[in-house]
């Protein structure tokens, strides 16, 4: 499979083993959660147990075999993420624990430094809250201010708003690339490119678009940017932090302990080189190998094609939930990507996804680590309906039935 093909979804379900279980009373499971976790395809798990059963030592710190061979895992998996997002180089590559470890970790090792009382750090109104309360806690400690670019009501982000949200005090321009909740897709090329023209320091949370869409870090003209390893068909535990390598050499250490550092002594210690400075103690190295699988995984199939299948499969959501009596769809954005959000009238989202569920329909529901998007939308939860490159018309045929069900028997 490659970017000149349409996309096999027989053949990528037929690569991810949870996709076959059968759930209540045998039902077949279709899975609409991607956004919250997609499926481990088997090149994944048994890259993650060739780790496991054949050279789990540590990396970096020894000469046997053993961890020579896990050295070398774990850095050709640097090297796979690194070309996957068109770095300059695979030390530009940090491995965290995921989007939530690496906004921090730029928040602590680049914020702390840069950021001063009245500095002002600028998001959106959609951003999950790992891109809202990092800078919260820095605010305390510095003085810098959080300011929020609104949506409009259908949950789209207006870039000339954005730009004219950019003051004299803008330090930082931190925003969501595509919307957990609403899947609002923001075009950041735009906005980065607005903030650059001002010599202010952009970062994007790219955890919903690396699965999506071809993500190049240096066309798109960003700073640094976040994202985690179990959204992109990888294993939990483990993601990214990109940024440019002469951001690195000017950031502090997150964390303290062994393999960031070159020297220590009681009298005072030196840092080793990016990306290790930022990877103390002993890193995910299973998660990070695993993750090298999933970038190949992803190319085998080409992400032009990933980025066509979801487009059409997200029309189509929109489609048919657009029909169903009494649901009604929170936020309608025009460029959306993997992710709606709906509510069903008279309904709570809660009790609507667990009716799915004993359908076999398998949804998120709740806030989505979203809550200020929530409260711009007026509600205080939706149910998330939310794709991948293994969605299929049945797939949504099969949502749209036991939903039509659902209202019918219990609403």
């Amino acid at each position: 499979m490659n970017a000149s093909t349409a996309i096999d979804t027989a053949a990528i379900r037929a690569a991810l083993p949870s996709l076959s279980r059968r759930v209540h009373d045998d039902k077949s499971m279709i899975y609409l959660d991607a956004a919250a976790s997609m499926p481990r395809p088997a090149s994944v798990i048994d890259a993650v147990r060739a780790f496991d059963e054949q050279f789990p030592a540590n990396v970096h710190r020894a000469t046997h075999q053993l961890a020579s061979e896990a050295t070398q895992a774990f850095e050709s998996a640097r090297g796979d993420v690194a070309r996957f997002i068109n770095a300059a180089s695979p030390e530009e590559i940090i491995f965290t624990r995921g989007t939530t470890e690496a906004i921090n970790l730029f928040a602590n090792s680049w914020g702390a430094i840069n950021l001063s009382d009245g500095d002002e750090v600028l998001i959106t109104a959609i951003e999950h809250h790992a891109n809202i309360v990092p800078w919260q806690l820095l605010s305390q400690r510095t003085g810098c201010v959080l300011r929020v670019i609104d949506c409009r009501d259908d949950g789209s982000v207006d870039a000339k708003e954005a730009e004219a949200a950019i003051t004299d005090r803008t330090r930082l321009v931190s925003i969501t690339w595509i919307s957990n909740a609403l899947g609002t897709v923001v075009d950041v090329k735009a906005i980065v490119a607005a903030a650059k023209s001002r010599g202010i320091t952009t970062h994007l949370d790219a955890a919903q678009a690396v699965p999506h869409r071809r993500v190049d870090a240096l066309a798109i003209g960003a700073d640094a940017m976040s994202f985690s390893g179990h959204k992109m068909f990888g294993p939990t535990g483990i993601g990214v932090l990109w940024a440019r390598s002469e951001m690195l050499q000017g950031m502090s250490p997150y964390q303290g302990g062994g393999e960031m550092i070159k020297s220590v002594s009681f009298e005072g210690s030196t840092w080793n080189d990016p990306p290790w400075r930022f990877e103390a103690g002993t890193p995910n190295i299973g998660g990070a190998i695993g993750l090298g699988a999933a970038v190949q995984w992803l190319e085998e199939i080409g992400m032009d094609a990933i980025a066509s299948h979801d487009a059409a499969m997200t029309s189509e959501l929109v489609d048919r939930l657009s029909h169903i009596p009494r649901v009604v769809l929170v936020g309608t954005p025009a460029d959306r990507s993997g992710a709606v959000s709906f509510n069903v009238e008279d309904m709570h989202h809660a009790d609507v996804g667990m009716l799915l569920d004993r359908h076999g329909i398998a949804v998120r529901t709740g806030h989505h680590c979203a809550e200020p998007s929530m409260d711009r939308m007026s509600v205080t939860g939706t149910v998330r309906a939310s794709l991948g490159c293994f969605t299929n018309s049945s797939d949504l045929e099969a949502l749209d039935t036991a939903l039509r069900r659902v209202i019918e028997v219990f609403g």
